[in-house]
């Protein structure tokens, strides 16, 4: 049995959003991971996709976008979603109060690629490099989303790196 109460996990900073660290696969015989996202207001994650997990997220504090594949929607706490493996997604703060959303992801595995982002990034911006070398160690593909300007412009969003 794992036990993680309420306000336990390790947080840190992971770019645009933040993340808490709740049970790695190593608690969960690689079954599962969970992790829970801060987003601060104007927060937009860099669009990606994910080649070797599907990814569950349940909407708790705000309200959270979600874009994947050719689907958008605004989910308030209560809003459950599904961000299938192969498809490129990303979220965002679509309010005007900090949000925050509980991410289960199976298999397990990816929180080490966050972990990793954190680490790379306590000393300053990560290094392009050592960046797409983690995201390629964990099958992470960031990608080209031709629509996210308009997202970013409808919701006075922060552009996240590398985007103008």
């Amino acid at each position: 049995m794992t036990v993680v109460r309420p306000g336990e996990g390790e947080e840190r900073e992971l770019g645009t959003i933040g993340v808490v660290f709740k049970l790695f696969g190593e608690q969960t015989n690689g079954q599962v991971s969970v992790v829970e996202h801060p987003f601060p207001v104007g927060a937009c994650v860099p669009p990606h996709m994910h080649t070797r997990e599907d990814e569950y997220s349940i909407v708790t504090e705000g309200e959270i976008g979600f874009r994947s594949g050719d689907r958008e929607v605004v989910l308030g706490a209560g809003g459950y979603i599904t961000k299938p493996r192969g498809e490129t997604h990303t979220m965002w703060n679509a309010g005007r109060t900090p949000a925050r959303m509980i991410e289960i992801i199976s298999p397990a595995g990816f929180e080490h690629f966050f972990w990793g982002v954190t680490e790379l990034g306590s000393a300053g911006p990560p290094d392009p490099e050592a960046l797409a070398a983690l995201a390629v160690e964990h099958g992470l593909v960031f990608g080209n989303a031709p629509w996210l300007d308009d997202i970013i412009a409808r919701y006075d969003l922060t552009p996240p790196p590398g985007r103008r």
